[in-house]
């Protein structure tokens, strides 16, 4: 159907105007690009445009879109502004100077030069491929859905003297009891014209949902004269809605009329329900509409006014000086005047190697970090400010901040803050100073110079905190022969020789007498040779790997008095839970805790801060160089174990690092602890899980180029660490204390070839079986399956589900009445929103629960894991609908999710949504299979086996094209079949033959 979008002139589509002489093309088109809508013929355009949802589209574009002046070199964000903009004194100034009128119109600031944007691909094309573009199969699936759009649109409308009553039919919010009964909503319908008489063909009811019945449903009125329709008798239709499940529903109803010449013509309404609890939506609706952030205007070319440091930076006695290594010109230019697609095939071809060395290895990842550090500085313009006030508050200026509890944004002491006075022609801009960071404000220390007037606003603009940057730089920049078998390691005799499988005399935790890949790791790293191959501690969820660190350490300070070691991890979480683990056996005077000058103490676990140092203002810092170098063991993340190259510990003072969740990091930040302080005479033990979740990585581009590519992942690639040939370099740890072998069975299929073996404690992972809230009470693990509708509110991007926060509830509130501790169960969800939604459900139920998001989850388990993917849609028009799953569909994110639980997994999501990715098919296949299955069934076959590189996506729009095909023969159907009621009017356009 709608064959005939492929005879519009593009030009006259595209640009407005069409230049061929004779163009063969149709110009009776016209694109809405604020709506994506191609309107055919362009005479249904002016109708488009006075509908409700256009306007509001309109209204919310004239609001938020960025406008730049040419003229002055400036952008500002909506119409409005823009209308100020160019009636204000310094641009009427600059026009002037260049001989130009004032009132110029603005241009499109994210469409670079050479460019041009397509509206309905959301993309910006390079000019002399724009043809290939608009010919290409992805373009054409969008104005298919483009010209669908249209198609219902024009549906929608009253016509021919007919109109229906209301507008939409909204069932509202119906609980499971009334759902279950069938509510009933009518639609008025009604003529305006005292001669019509129009006879009402049909009605049906149909769902957007994969369900084969609709669960809205309506009947013609019984008897011939009830459906005729006239001037002075209206006729009421009833639409019933009857669901036993929980969720957002959403359908149209389509009503065929018949006029009294034998015209055909289709009215059709959406119709909505959301079965559920009132209260519950009530409190978790959006109380701002999403609007999207507005950019917070900014002058360039300030002159800028230092504040006041905190005393805290200067608390630790640095003797190296740390390079400023700023982003260079060149890659700034490539990140800010090109595509992301452009600037990543720019970098690859003229700046990144072909074969990654020990020679170019510095050189390239200080690419990637300054291409992640661009990507930082952009992010943090997202928590920018516009027209905020300060407050005096003894020395300092306090500002309120939003989400700063939620570190959205992250704000620590000594980071820096801009402000600019609002609506104002000064050129100066103040550098404030975080001196204390509070629940919801901070304290700052500017410029003596800066006084405030009373009510004075100000534009406010975090900068982002280098330091960690150029820490890395600084690792990165060291050079050495040392480094090339910590970088590129080779198969060395010393990396193949057998390795005692003796079991240590005395084991600090005899839990590991029965795991022979621990005892084997542990003399593995106990007999590991100076300057030969890193070795790795492969740990799969459960299996217990920093267990197996925290005895190598205890292990290798046994057997060597003079050892002297460096043990850090990417977080401070991670760092604290060895620092955790090792105090049990090792006191303040043989181990020292390295704390960052800018970390807030009441983030450190219970007697754990007696083993970090002080000064006189309370302030961390470090003891003296000759007291440090007593230490045994020195506990840090790993960019601040920097810390022991700057204040001047020799390289190979540490005979063995190690880093544990070392996957977790990015290879500049292990090398931050590791590249200074290594010699011949360094040994570095790495522990991790590469199928977890990886770094955390801002820029798509460095992220595609390695950075995303953990250090451990990397060395693992590498034959040395191969089966077949590594003997001392590796192992795999197999026996999984954590999870019941329900839970387990899919990620070990899935991510460790079956290899992991169920060994949890019988009462901890049996713990649910028989529970009421399984589908299968031999089964511990749920899929509830639940149409629902994600939302956004204010200005975050953050997505939440209401629908999918009141099950969680439901869920929580059945566990605790069964007895279980608020402690036992944890939520997981992807989205920051959801999770604060939760939290506000659960505070005065379960507050002691904990809810976050995957990251939090890392290394931990919980008794109960209840997860919300969050994510739904049921507008199957929407041309985007592969950006459905955002983040839910990733391998690691998944597998970390999934492994959390030891004896009760819940997963809560969309199906619909979910199946579009062949991961999360399969779990719902395996779910279902195995009687796990809650709510409504699956729309595909759950037997059928799931291709992993299968396009399930382009199935879902395919089968939503097919909906809108149907939908659109049912509308030319009804004109056929009007056509041939009455012969002559079908004929009237058909010539006379002549047979004679």
């Amino acid at each position: 159907m709608l064959d005939h979008l492929t005879s519009i002139c593009p030009d006259l589509l595209y640009d407005g105007v069409c230049n061929v002489d004779q163009c063969p093309k149709r110009h009776d088109a016209k694109l809405c690009d604020i709506c994506n809508v191609i309107c055919v013929p362009d005479s249904s355009f002016d109708a488009h445009l006075r509908s409700a949802h256009h306007q509001a589209n309109f209204a919310a574009l004239e609001a938020t879109k960025s406008l730049k002046c040419t003229l002055c070199n400036i952008i500002v964000t909506g119409r409005a502004p823009w209308n100020q903009h160019i009636s204000g004194a310094a641009h009427r100034k600059t026009a002037t100077a260049k001989g130009v009128s004032p009132q110029t119109e603005p241009v499109d600031p994210t469409t670079p030069s050479g460019h041009k944007r397509c509206s309905l691909c959301k993309r910006n094309i390079i000019s002399n491929q724009w043809s290939s573009h608009l010919r290409g199969q992805d373009h054409r699936k969008r104005e298919m859905v483009a010209g669908y759009k249209a198609l219902y649109e024009q549906a929608q409308l009253d016509k021919n003297s007919v109109t229906v009553t209301p507008a939409e039919v909204h069932f509202g919010i119906v609980d499971m009891a009334r759902s279950r009964e069938g509510v009933t909503a009518k639609l008025i319908l009604s003529t305006d014209n005292a001669t019509s008489r129009i006879r009402i063909v049909s009605v049906k009811a149909y769902t957007t949902s994969n369900k084969s019945i609709s669960p809205f449903s309506m009947n013609l009125p019984a008897g011939s004269a009830s459906s005729v329709l006239t001037h002075a008798k209206r006729i009421t239709l009833p639409v019933q809605f009857q669901h036993d499940q929980l969720g957002n529903y959403e359908g149209h109803v389509e009503i065929s009329f018949e006029d009294a010449v034998k015209r055909r013509f289709i009215i059709v309404r959406q119709v909505k329900a959301i079965v559920g609890d009132t209260a519950d939506h009530e409190l978790l609706k959006a109380r701002i509409p999403y609007k999207g952030r507005v950019r917070v205007p900014w002058r360039k070319g300030q002159m800028l006014l230092p504040g006041r440091r905190p005393p805290a930076l200067d608390a630790v006695p640095w003797v190296k000086k740390l390079p400023a290594a700023p982003i260079p010109d060149f890659l700034s230019t490539i990140l800010t005047t090109q595509p992301e697609d452009t600037a990543k095939a720019t970098l690859c071809t003229s700046r990144i190697p072909e074969t990654l060395d020990h020679q170019n290895h510095g050189k390239f990842f200080k690419l990637l970090l300054w291409t992640e550090e661009f990507r930082a500085e952009r992010d943090l313009r997202l928590y920018d400010m516009a027209d905020v006030q300060f407050k005096k508050e003894g020395q300092y200026y306090t500002l309120v901040v939003p989400g700063l509890a939620e570190k959205r944004p992250s704000v620590v002491v000594g980071d820096r803050i801009e402000a600019q006075a609002a609506n104002s022609t000064t050129q100066r801009c103040f550098e404030g100073y975080v001196h204390v960071v509070r629940l919801e404000d901070v304290c700052l220390c500017f410029n003596p110079s800066f006084k405030p007037g009373s009510g004075q606003r100000f534009n406010i603009r975090f900068k982002l905190n280098r330091v960690p940057f150029r820490r890395q730089h600084e690792a990165l920049a060291a050079t050495g022969s040392a480094l090339k078998t910590v970088l590129f390691p080779e198969v060395t005799e010393a990396s193949t020789r057998q390795v005692s499988k003796s079991a240590p005399s005395t084991l600090y935790n005899p839990l590991l007498k029965n795991n022979p890949e621990q005892l084997h790791a542990v003399n593995c790293i106990k007999q590991l040779e100076p300057g030969t191959a890193p070795y790795i501690v492969f740990g799969p969820p459960g299996t217990g790997k920093t267990s197996t660190i925290v005895e190598a350490i205890l292990q290798v300070l046994a057997q060597d008095t003079r050892a002297r070691i460096l043990a850090c991890a990417p977080s401070n979480s991670a760092a604290d839970e060895i620092l955790g683990r090792l105090k049990t056996r090792l006191d303040k005077k043989v181990m020292f805790r390295f704390n960052a000058v800018t970390r807030d103490r009441t983030t450190i676990p219970e007697g754990l801060l007696q083993y970090s140092y002080t000064n006189p203002q309370g302030v961390f810092s470090v003891p003296s160089i000759t007291r440090l170098s007593e230490f045994k063991v020195i506990v840090s993340t790993c960019v601040s174990a920097a810390f022991a190259y700057g204040i001047g510990l020799q390289p190979g003072h540490f005979t063995h690092i190690f880093v544990d969740e070392a996957a977790q990091a990015t290879e500049a930040e292990v090398m931050a602890a590791v590249k200074r302080m290594v010699t011949t005479s360094t040994r570095i033990i790495l522990s991790g899980d590469p199928l977890q979740l990886g770094p955390i990585i801002r820029s798509d581009i460095a992220r595609d180029l390695g950075l995303g590519k953990s250090y451990l992942e990397r060395l693992m690639e590498r034959p040395v660490y191969n089966d077949s040939v590594a003997k001392k370099t590796i192992i795999k740890l197999l026996k999984n204390y954590r999870s019941h072998k329900a839970i387990l069975d899919f990620p070990n299929e899935r991510f460790y070839g079956q290899e992991l073996q169920p060994c949890g404690s019988p009462p901890v992972i049996n713990a649910f079986l028989g529970s009421p809230v399984l589908a299968n009470k031999k089964f511990p693990v749920v899929f509830h399956a639940i149409t629902s509708m994600d939302n956004r509110e204010a200005s975050s991007p953050s997505y939440f589900n209401a629908s999918q926060v009141s099950l969680v509830k439901d869920y929580v509130a059945r566990l605790l009445e069964q007895g279980t501790k608020a402690t036992d169960i944890g939520v997981i969800t992807p989205y920051n929103a959801q999770a604060k939604k939760i939290r506000k459900k659960l505070e005065h139920i379960a507050g002691d629960s904990t809810v976050g998001t995957v990251e939090m989850f890392q290394g931990q388990e919980r008794r109960v894991i209840i997860v919300s993917t969050v994510r739904s849609t049921r507008e199957l028009l929407a041309h985007d609908i592969k950006h459905a799953l955002g983040f839910v569909a990733n391998p690691r994110r998944f597998n970390v999710a999934v492994t959390r639980a030891q004896a009760l997994l819940v997963v809560i999501g969309d199906p619909l949504v979910l199946s579009l990715d062949p991961l999360w098919r399969a779990f719902m296949n395996y779910v279902f299979n195995n009687g796990g299955w809650k709510g409504d069934a699956p729309g595909w076959d759950t037997r059928a086996p799931v291709d992993d590189s299968g396009d399930y996506v382009q199935s879902v729009l395919q089968a939503a094209v097919q909906d809108m095909d149907e939908f659109a023969r049912r509308m030319e159907q009804l004109v056929l079949e009007g056509m041939e009621a009455d012969g002559a009017e079908a004929n009237e356009d058909r010539p006379w033959r002549e047979v004679e």
